[in-house]
């Protein structure tokens, strides 16, 4: 019993759910990688607009897919504890009010999609908005499925199966450059139609991975009870059935949402800035974005593990080795993204080179990719320490953390750097940076102080 709670031990089960979500992660972003780099061929103000409708397809599907933080958490917690038919019906009750939510938020926006991006981005030029304001009008019609994707996803993971929604990401990918590729250039007779063809590819992965998850969850082979938690609640009236286990989702859901909401506020903000900074500025901020992606998503898929492990070591009440496989998740991580820095730092040109060969984007884009070398352990660190507490059903206190860091430390130092400082997108990178050192030291406390082993889910 001793040798399957050492570190090793440890570190080999972290790794068994970590390298699937991380490839799951990456898959998922390259869905829009493909988009950008494709764009970034076809022209620099198509390339541009991709900085303000990518950004915002992001924070939307990230912000209002905040249920499936939820979702991980009682699905992990309740399989932990061994009753899978609770796990089963928190999926079915957060599946149904995915798409619901999608539909809601998808029409207004739909609705006020070009005086909005007018408003938020009034210096980034007619030709970029308008091109924005194109690929927004056929991705947000898709927004529901991307929100059971997310959702169906994270129940998989909660129960332990990160391989599922890897193999869907795969498929997803293909179905993307396949559309992307033909519709972006106007291959096989058909137009070019620049960024709308990268959103029809979007819309259609969106669509494909919504669909064969819900259908894996649904399977014979399901690792959870689904067709049962279907099958009761066909019997019972449709609020007896699904309300308790809604309810206990959105618990933790609520506080993870608020966390979102604040997070892509500031995020927002921060693109504003970029904004101020012209053209130029917000091409190479896509790359570096682009290129960053790659460590982000990488200590995501290390905060899957944390979160799902650590939220069934509570729910088999082990509060111990729930601290112990976040710590050794978080080690992982650290080790993981502070290679990357090291060749961010060493070879910023060829990796900036995959998305364009504009000479000034490319001087640009290299003195900030260096400064973004040094935020990637902390980025590491506070990644998976903020997926492990919500795992744990702590998302109150990533709420409060992401309250500090985004809005106070992140806007305040991009505002001070970049445009105070006159340091442009470097400054722009420096303000990120100490959003991620602040962000690390108060997660760590946190973590220590371990409130987040007593909470009930």
């Amino acid at each position: 019993m001793k040798s399957e709670h050492s570190g090793a031990a440890l570190a080999r089960q972290v790794w068994q759910l970590a390298w699937p979500a991380i490839a799951h992660m990456l898959l998922l972003t390259l869905v829009f990688l493909v988009g950008r780099g494709m764009v970034g061929r076809y022209s620099t103000t198509a390339l541009a607009s991709m900085q303000i409708c990518g950004t915002l397809t992001w924070t939307i599907v990230s912000v209002f897919s905040a249920t499936s933080a939820g979702t991980l958490a009682v699905v992990a917690r309740s399989v932990g504890a061994g009753d899978r038919a609770a796990a089963a019906q928190a999926t079915r009750a957060s599946l149904v009010f995915a798409l619901a939510l999608g539909a809601a938020v998808a029409l207004p926006l739909l609705a006020a999609c070009g005086p909005l991006l007018r408003a938020l981005f009034p210096n980034a030029g007619a030709a970029v908005v308008e091109q924005a304001a194109a690929y927004l009008g056929i991705v947000l019609p898709a927004l529901p499925l991307a929100f059971v994707e997310a959702v169906a996803a994270a129940a998989l993971q909660g129960v332990g199966d990160t391989r599922t929604p890897l193999a869907v990401a795969t498929i997803g990918n293909l179905v993307n450059v396949a559309v992307s590729a033909v519709l972006i250039f106007g291959h096989l007779g058909l137009p070019a139609l620049g960024v709308r063809g990268a959103a029809v590819g979007v819309a259609c992965t969106m669509a494909t991975e919504a669909l064969l998850l819900t259908a894996a969850l649904l399977s014979r082979s399901s690792p959870l009870p689904l067709r049962s938690a279907a099958s009761a609640a066909a019997t019972a009236p449709a609020p007896q059935a699904s309300a308790p286990a809604l309810a206990r989702v959105l618990r933790v859901a609520l506080p993870a949402f608020a966390e979102r909401s604040v997070y892509h506020a500031g995020y927002m903000g921060f693109v504003a800035i970029i904004g101020l900074l012209g053209a130029t500025a917000m091409a190479a901020n896509q790359a570096l974005i682009a290129v960053e992606s790659v460590c982000f998503l990488s200590a995501e898929g290390f905060g899957i593990a944390a979160g799902a492990l650590m939220a069934q070591r509570l729910g088999a009440r082990s509060p111990r080795d729930a601290a112990r496989v976040g710590l050794v998740a978080a080690l992982m991580a650290i080790l993981a993204l502070s290679a990357f820095g090291v060749l961010f730092a060493l070879a910023p040109r060829p990796l900036l080179l995959a998305f364009s060969g504009d000479p000034e984007l490319l001087a640009v884009g290299e003195r900030a990719l260096r400064m973004a070398a040094v935020a990637q352990p902390f980025m590491a660190f506070a990644t998976v320490m903020g997926m492990g507490l919500r795992g744990a059903g702590d998302t109150r206190t990533v709420l409060a953390v992401t309250l500090v860091c985004s809005l106070l430390v992140r806007l305040g130092g991009t505002w001070l750097f970049a445009v105070n400082l006159g340091h442009g997108l470097v400054g722009v990178w420096m303000g990120s940076t100490a959003d991620w050192i602040c962000r690390s030291a108060l997660l760590a406390v946190a973590f220590a102080r371990g409130r987040w082993k007593t909470l009930a889910v």
